[in-house]
């Protein structure tokens, strides 16, 4: 009889029963709002193997691709061999802000003002006074997402939470997600909103807040997440020039800005229905909302010398500047630091191994939570690269060495890496090197001659910056210039809903922004077979 898996649980396989059925016996959270009926569209579940052990798709699971299922409708019809499961929906570890740093750092004007017994945005009428006046703060990433409940008249972040994007069931990566999304019209927004709204009751619940307390979200992401959550065509993200809607319209001179407001009711998000949703205005294709927060959130305009940005990520987001010009590019480098396309790879949540090293003839592993593997997440995968040069077990080449079919990570809980993890994973880093290097090259510096590099983002935070620059993931900066600013998407995105000065000013700096198509450089082609190579660049 086979079993049934779900990362280091193990239970025998059960004719006649769900997914659901089972991921309560493994004590799993699996969201739900129809009683298991199929309506809500929330149960969804990756099969890994064994998918030929259930029932056929049924008709409330059309709008799923290959892999996911919804666990009320998947039956288990066989037994004979194993089946492997995970929910799509998980929490995410988060590192929270800290108040001190959050109450020196943040202006305190924001748009939504007290006025003696009422509540006005932007002097206009909302609604009689409540008790806090709180603001929402939102980063979508394609992987993750990240919120802040913050109080609009202290500075202060009340809540925060993170958790995994339900959208994966649309792909990895952003084009895939535009192509399901023609496909599917509508469905991966609301899979989000779902999701988001469930998250918000949960806090709401926690901490006492009644969602009319709520009066504005200020919205950061790709513009891919950006524009879906805001129900916008995002087919021309997906097709050359790769403009959102909002930036043609900004070029054509029909708008002022690239960004977005809309009422919360329109957008069924559980705040205030009379409260603002803003989204944050892009800088150009593929280069989004996300990263006009990161420059808010470092200040990037105002820093001495030369500056660099790395937000890594499917598409890595990269900006440079010297005080005098502002480049910017992005670089399509794939979900393989974030779990996709590698096949034992996975989000940072529990049981992810965050950190490896190589001792005794050994990989040395931590996980995140400390408990059993179940696979491996970005800061991982970069340690483990690093980690197999050392032992001779990968050559410059990104091959494995002779003999080798894969390099076993924890033999005991089967988790290794395949000869085409690594290329995936070559790749991946090589996309992310080339940006770099281009834009350097654009500006006319060298590695030594950068002052600081900023690098963003949940997965910069996890990593070995010393592993990150010997596999060639980035490039050869001295050590101490090297400044992890954590989620600074979330952060910008806070400012911005804290201070209506902040807003003009980052419309000011995304006027200076060049936009570089990494793909258009002659030699492209040259320096992205030369980054696939394991070996420091630069």
């Amino acid at each position: 009889m086979g079993e049934l898996i779900h990362g280091a649980q193990r239970r025998p396989l059960t004719a006649g029963r769900t997914l659901f059925d089972e991921a309560d016996e493994f004590e799993l959270a699996v969201p739900a709002s129809c009683r298991r009926t199929g309506r809500c569209h929330e149960c969804v579940v990756e099969v890994r193997r064994g998918a030929d052990l259930l029932n056929p798709l049924t008709p409330a699971e059309s709008f799923l691709s290959h892999g996911f299922r919804l666990a009320c409708q998947a039956v288990v019809e066989r037994t004979d061999s194993d089946l492997e499961f995970a929910v799509v929906r998980r929490k995410l570890r988060i590192l929270m802000p800290s108040e001190p740093e959050s109450s020196e750092r943040f202006d305190v004007d924001p748009v939504v003002k007290r006025d003696g017994g009422s509540v006005t945005y932007d002097g206009e009428w909302i609604g009689p006074a409540t008790e806090r006046l709180l603001g929402l703060a939102l980063d979508v990433g394609t992987t993750t997402v990240v919120l802040e409940l913050v109080d609009l008249e202290t500075g202060r972040t009340t809540a925060a939470a993170a958790f995994e994007n339900p959208q994966r069931f649309g792909g990895s990566d952003v084009m895939s997600r535009n192509a399901y999304d023609a496909d599917h019209p509508g469905e991966l927004r609301r899979a989000l909103r779902r999701a988001l709204n469930r998250q918000l009751e949960n806090l709401y619940l926690e901490f006492g807040i009644d969602r009319h307390e709520v009066y504005e979200a200020v919205v950061a992401g790709n513009p891919t997440m950006r524009d879906m959550f805001f129900g916008l065509d995002v087919g021309p993200l997906g097709h050359s020039p790769f403009r959102s809607l909002t930036e043609a319209a900004f070029r054509a001179g029909e708008t002022a800005s690239s960004g977005i407001v809309r009422r919360a009711h329109e957008l069924g998000l559980l705040i205030n229905p009379q409260g603002r949703v803003v989204g944050v205005p892009l800088i150009a294709c593929h280069v989004g909302a996300d990263t006009a927060a990161d420059l808010v959130a470092t200040n990037f305009a105002s820093q001495a010398g030369v500056s660099l940005l790395i937000d890594i990520g499917t598409n890595t987001e990269l900006v440079i500047g010297d005080g005098r010009r502002i480049l910017a590019a992005s670089s399509p480098a794939g979900p393989a630091f974030e779990g996709g396309g590698v096949s034992h790879g996975m989000a940072g949540a529990d049981g992810a191994i965050e950190a490896v090293s190589w001792s005794d003839g050994r990989f040395v592993c931590r996980t995140i939570g400390g408990g059993p593997a179940e696979g491996i997440c970005g800061s991982g995968l970069v340690d483990l690269l690093a980690a197999s040069r050392r032992a001779g077990l990968l050559r410059q080449n990104a091959t494995l060495e002779p003999g080798l079919r894969a390099i076993e990570v924890v033999p005991e809980q089967s988790v290794d890496l395949t000869r085409a993890d690594v290329s995936n994973l070559a790749q991946a880093k090589s996309a992310n090197a080339c940006g770099q290097l281009i834009l350097m090259r654009r500006l006319g510096v060298t590695p030594d001659q950068v002052d600081q590099v900023f690098l963003a983002g949940g997965f910069s935070n996890a990593l070995d910056v010393e592993n990150a620059i010997a596999i060639g993931l980035l490039a050869q900066v001295p050590m101490e210039r090297m400044k992890r600013v954590g989620n600074a998407s979330v952060r910008g995105a806070k400012a911005l809903l804290l201070s209506a000065r902040r807003r003009r000013e980052l419309e000011d700096l995304l006027s200076r922004v060049e936009h570089v198509e990494l793909e258009a450089e002659p030699d492209f082609f040259e320096l992205f077979v030369d980054g696939c190579r394991i070996e420091p660049i630069g």
